[in-house]
């Protein structure tokens, strides 16, 4: 089976902000979405709960627990192999929030 490809969102200037984020966590944490990656490489979309849920509009969140806290990478399936990372942030809340998925649904435009 082929692998997925994982890419960051980039702005118009040229940063990556989710990749920044997730460079910010712990090394302990850095590792774990590094792992989760990898099952979203393999398995796509067939990669379900307690990896990941859909959050609606296309917009999946790859959910860890890190050093940080409830650690939530937004994420939606581009063309046929791609998954591009739209959004990370540390959950403080049981429903993700309004503003956070906002962000994702703009970067997905």
């Amino acid at each position: 089976m082929e692998k997925f490809t994982c890419v960051f969102y980039e702005t118009e200037s040229g940063t990556k902000p989710v990749e920044e984020f997730i460079d910010a966590l712990d090394k302990s944490s850095w590792d774990k979405f590094d792992f989760k990656k990898g099952l979203l490489e393999n398995n796509g979309p067939a990669l379900r709960k307690p990896h990941t849920s859909p959050l609606g509009d296309g917009i999946f969140e790859l959910k860890f627990i890190g050093k940080e806290g409830q650690i939530r990478v937004l994420f939606f399936f581009w063309y046929k192999k791609v998954i591009v990372f739209l959004h990370g942030f540390v959950k403080k809340t049981q429903k993700t929030p309004a503003k956070e998925l906002r962000i994702a649904k703009q970067r997905k435009l």
